[in-house]
């Protein structure tokens, strides 16, 4: 399958993704950008958006962005710095920026933003199976 193809059908088979309302912005080999809006009911106890979702947002990115080389690339260690806080209708936007890919394990850094402010920076790292996505 062309590695341009797969974040759409990864996004097609994901409940979790599609429940959050994440759109794939933009695809190329190595790299996705995918935004959401953010909606009350995912809002936590003080009325800002819960991490998980910056943290979902920015794991969604970097998963398509790792599996766009054709083959199974399965998370394995990721962590997120929150920089700012988010509210009910922000528009977010998180963007694989940095890949190093290796035979085995891929490096990926995503900042996720609100128009052009930094809001979390996530940084992850997948191992590639030897399993080809069709």
């Amino acid at each position: 399958m062309k590695g341009e193809l797969i974040p759409k059908k990864m996004l097609s088979q994901d409940q979790f993704s599609s429940w959050l309302g994440i759109e794939i912005l933009e695809v190329r080999l190595g790299y996705c950008k995918v935004g959401l809006t953010v909606r009350k009911d995912m809002l936590n106890s003080m009325n800002y958006a819960h991490g998980g979702i910056t943290y979902s947002l920015a794991d969604t990115a970097f998963g398509f962005a790792a599996n766009t080389h054709g083959k199974f690339a399965v998370s394995i260690e990721t962590s997120i710095n929150h920089i700012e806080s988010v509210e009910q209708g922000d528009v977010l936007v998180a963007e694989s920026v940095i890949e190093k890919t290796g035979n085995k394990l891929g490096f990926h850094i995503v900042e996720v933003k609100r128009g052009n402010e930094l809001v979390a920076l996530f940084k992850g790292v997948v191992y590639r199976t030897s399993k080809k996505w069709e």
